[in-house]
């Protein structure tokens, strides 16, 4: 269920955050613009550096923080357009991302190392692995950090966007599968794809591969790679089926979190606002060999679920803001200030409950 949506969703979201916290449906303009700008890129400075720590720990986990700065770098170019505009970039982006990183990754580049990457490899270092063959490519996900501006930008106040974001959201996930699952079939079917894969492992169970998904990226042998939708695959149909789920969660998110019990709301809402530092909690306590051996993944999983929100709800209600959080947002306002000047420095939108 989770395989490639949760990870999508978190990008999805980051653009949702960025859209907030520079104005929501009123994008800045002028000196305003360039200080969202300023303020967004100390705030991925803080997050790579974080993701650069947490990658020297020795942890299961494929820190994704480095390739989020990079996004919210990206971001940047895009703080001053509407939803309009932003859809229509986001759709483009989708379209054009995949088949261009699949050129790339093919391609007689100088010095490309792509061809040398098995699908099924741990990320390689450096900037092909940043943006094109690590397990979050930066140039097909910033399709996610676009969707996610667009959806910031929309009134999200209003039931109505939410319900089309949950309805929507689901129909383009479930037509996507289908898409995939039409044109692979069209064009010899799995099993075709199977018997001309690469040598290794990726051959022989290319149906769970399929399932449970690939770390980043497809192989560039065979042009019917970009047909599949599988998790983790970066294609057209995979960012368009993520996208969808992401939308159909944050709909459903806007329209059932208003509805809730406070008891069972509030620490929803408490981990919501301190991802960052509950992420890195994630991590380090995974590089704790005698945690990972003293449950099963399954038990694992709802200890840390439990522990999260439990921890973010007593923190919220204590301290408030999470302390990474806290720190990304002073790096945030600093860089605001540099450029709109003491005083000046427009104050961050206020995120609706």
């Amino acid at each position: 269920v989770a395989a490639g949506r949760a990870a999508a969703l978190f990008a999805v979201l980051a653009g949702v955050g960025l859209a907030l916290s520079t104005g929501g449906q009123s994008p800045p303009r002028a000196r305003a613009l360039w200080a969202a700008r300023a303020g967004v890129a100390c705030r991925a400075a803080v997050i790579i550096v974080i993701g650069v720590l947490l990658g020297l720990v020795d942890s299961p986990p494929l820190v994704i923080l480095v390739n989020y700065g990079a996004l919210f770098l990206g971001a940047t170019l895009f703080l001053g357009c509407s939803a309009r505009i932003l859809w229509t970039w986001a759709t483009a982006w989708v379209v054009l991302m995949p088949a261009l990183s699949f050129w790339l990754r093919s391609g007689p580049v100088p010095g490309n190392p792509a061809r040398l990457l098995a699908p099924l490899e741990p990320p390689r270092g450096g900037l092909d692995g940043l943006f094109l063959t690590g397990t979050y490519p930066v140039l097909p996900w910033l399709a996610y950090v676009l969707v996610g501006l667009a959806v910031g930008r929309s009134a999200l106040g209003r039931p109505a966007v939410a319900a089309r974001l949950l309805v929507g959201g689901a129909l383009v996930a479930v037509l996507a599968k289908a898409a995939s699952a039409l044109a692979l079939a069209a064009a010899g079917g799995v099993a075709d794809l199977q018997a001309n894969a690469p040598p290794g492992p990726l051959g022989a169970r290319l149906p769970d591969v399929l399932r449970i998904g690939l770390l980043g990226t497809t192989p560039t042998d065979d042009w019917r790679w970009q047909l599949i939708a599988a998790p983790h695959s970066s294609t057209t149909l995979d960012l368009v089926h993520t996208c969808g789920t992401s939308l159909a969660v944050i709909g459903l998110s806007l329209l059932a979190l208003p509805r809730l019990p406070e008891p069972v709301r509030w620490p929803l809402v408490a981990a919501g606002s301190m991802t960052l530092t509950l992420y890195t909690a994630h991590v380090l306590s995974l590089a704790e060999q005698t945690l990972q051996h003293s449950f099963d993944a399954t038990a694992l999983w709802l200890a840390q679920l439990t522990v999260a929100l439990l921890v973010a709800a007593l923190w919220r209600r204590q301290f408030g803001r999470g302390p990474l959080e806290a720190l990304a947002a002073a790096a945030s306002r600093r860089g605001r200030w540099l450029v709109a000047g003491r005083g000046r420095a427009a104050a961050p939108a206020t995120v609706p409950r």
